[in-house]
């Protein structure tokens, strides 16, 4: 871990529901640093923390204590409308539950996050088209969601979660509901993002996600367990 870390945690504390009696210590005193351009898997038990973790790197979620910045903007002190912008300009997210709009055809999925970050609609069409295109997706620009298969939705996450060329990409179970032929395609292409310098942060079970990173974070009971290149 670097001095001059990309994205950086520290004493990290989460607790659900605190002062109660249903009080859980979801992260606890978690450090962490990532560098620019690393790949980067965060593994662990159901239960041990990851998918907060995850959120918390991402600004969609606020620590019970302690401290993150990514590039050397603090998330923890921001306000709501100050991480509603980092989110849409900075962060990319690929959801476990693609969480696509089922009304919305695969390009206007796309658009509208470009449009949440401000994008004018002929760029952030150019842009979508451009993505989807590049991912295999030309010929289904204006398929709905239930119109696609789970590789094509996943690839539509995909590319709503680069329209806005962010600096850290986040992902949940990236090839958790796909079968093993779809998720070895998303897999190449998160490789492909690696290459590119893109930092990816990838929450998962999978052996055969993992083992594509660089780096490996094992949480357990919401403390790192174990951190390995």
């Amino acid at each position: 871990m670097t001095d001059d870390a990309f994205v950086r945690a520290e004493r990290l504390v989460k607790v659900h529901a605190p002062g109660s009696a249903i009080a859980v210590r979801a992260l606890d005193d978690v450090d962490v640093r990532i560098a620019r351009g690393e790949y980067v898997a965060i593994v662990g038990e159901s239960g041990s923390g990851k998918t907060t973790l995850m959120h918390m790197l991402g600004g969609l979620d606020r620590p019970t204590s302690g401290t993150i910045a990514i590039d050397g903007t603090r998330l923890d002190g921001a306000s709501s409308r100050e991480l509603a912008a980092i989110r849409s300009n900075s962060v990319g997210f690929i959801f476990q539950g693609l969480n696509l709009i089922p009304t919305l055809s695969a390009l206007e999925n796309v658009v509208l996050a470009a449009r949440y970050a401000r994008r004018t609609r002929a760029t952030a069409l150019e842009r979508a088209t451009a993505l989807l295109t590049e991912l295999g997706l030309g010929d289904r620009l204006n398929h709905r969601p239930a119109q696609l298969s789970g590789g094509q939705q996943q690839r539509v996450a995909i590319a709503r979660a680069l329209i806005n060329e962010p600096a850290l990409v986040l992902a949940d179970e990236p090839t958790g509901e796909l079968d093993s032929r779809t998720a070895e395609s998303i897999l190449a292409l998160f490789d492909v993002l690696h290459a590119r310098g893109q930092t990816l942060i990838i929450v998962t079970h999978s052996a055969a996600v993992y083992d594509r990173a660089q780096r490996i974070i094992r949480l357990a009971d919401g403390k790192i367990a174990a951190d390995a290149s």
